[in-house]
């Protein structure tokens, strides 16, 4: 699973300029949360396309997240990008007032799309495209809010593991405060990634990595040393959030229907 940063730094930098390019865009607008792979995106971003077109919109709720408020401060700062901080809270507020929840979950995914639906807000005002944050470990098992933190126009990120992205994050000299944070999707005060899913970030990527890359069978990947109910815990989380990772599927009338038949690339000239 070792990659070549220097490598995978090109390789993702030319990405983010080729498509923004090919979609007339000049800059990237990406929420900026003081964790991990956020703070990537961002250096990535900014060696790509230059600072000043690199927008970082931090969306905390109300004061539970100030650290990470100001991980994410210094990170703009260091790499010279624009950034705006827009507490979420009234508009979370004003939803559960009217209809109340005492799940953490539905809040915590509310808060997500809350904040999506603020960044393409700003993509328009800005005619920036909007960065994705989502690795590769957290899209193959589910562990992100469909129409919150998975949305995105284009995603440098995706196809590194998350254990990968913190190998790249020490190239890059992301803070040191940064790389030694546990994994928090934000959701409440004092949630972690490893705490709510069961597994450190190190056993679900090895397993993954050889279901998926390797294209081992489960016994296989028991054989080879992984504990049974980790690579069933793995595999029931694959099955069960396909459709996080599909476009939704549409129901065939005619001779040509979008996603079945019609695939042409946006660039062909026809």
């Amino acid at each position: 699973m070792k990659i070549n940063p220097p490598f995978v730094e090109k390789v993702l930098c030319a990405f983010i300029r080729e498509e923004l390019g090919k979609f007339n865009y000049t800059k990237a607008i990406l929420g900026l949360s003081g964790g991990l792979d956020s703070s990537v995106c961002a250096f990535l971003a900014a060696k790509a396309l230059g600072p000043k077109n690199v927008i970082a919109i931090i969306l905390p709720y109300k004061d539970t997240f100030d650290e990470d408020v100001s991980d994410a401060r210094a990170v703009a700062r260091r790499l010279g990008i624009r950034s705006r901080v827009i507490d979420i809270a009234p508009m979370v507020d004003a939803y559960f007032s009217r209809y109340p929840s005492q799940d953490k979950v539905r809040i915590g995914n509310k808060m997500a799309r809350e904040r999506m639906s603020i960044l393409y807000d700003f993509s328009a005002r800005e005619h920036a495209l909007l960065l994705g944050t989502s690795n590769k470990t957290e899209l193959l098992i589910g562990y992100g809010t469909i129409h919150g933190d998975m949305a995105c126009a284009i995603n440098p990120l995706g196809d590194l593991y998350k254990t990968q992205i913190r190998e790249l994050a020490a190239h890059l000299k992301i803070p040191a405060r940064i790389l030694k944070k546990k994994p928090s999707a934000g959701l409440w005060p004092g949630q972690t990634d490893e705490g709510e899913i069961g597994l450190t970030y190190g056993e679900i990527d090895g397993i993954l990595f050889e279901l998926v890359d390797k294209r081992k069978s489960p016994q296989d990947v028991i054989t080879a040393g992984f504990a049974k109910d980790a690579v069933e815990k793995i595999i029931t989380l694959i099955k069960n959030s396909e459709f996080k990772r599909k476009m939704p599927p549409i129901a065939k009338i005619s001779s040509r229907s979008v996603g079945h038949d019609f695939l042409y690339p946006y660039d062909r000239n026809r």
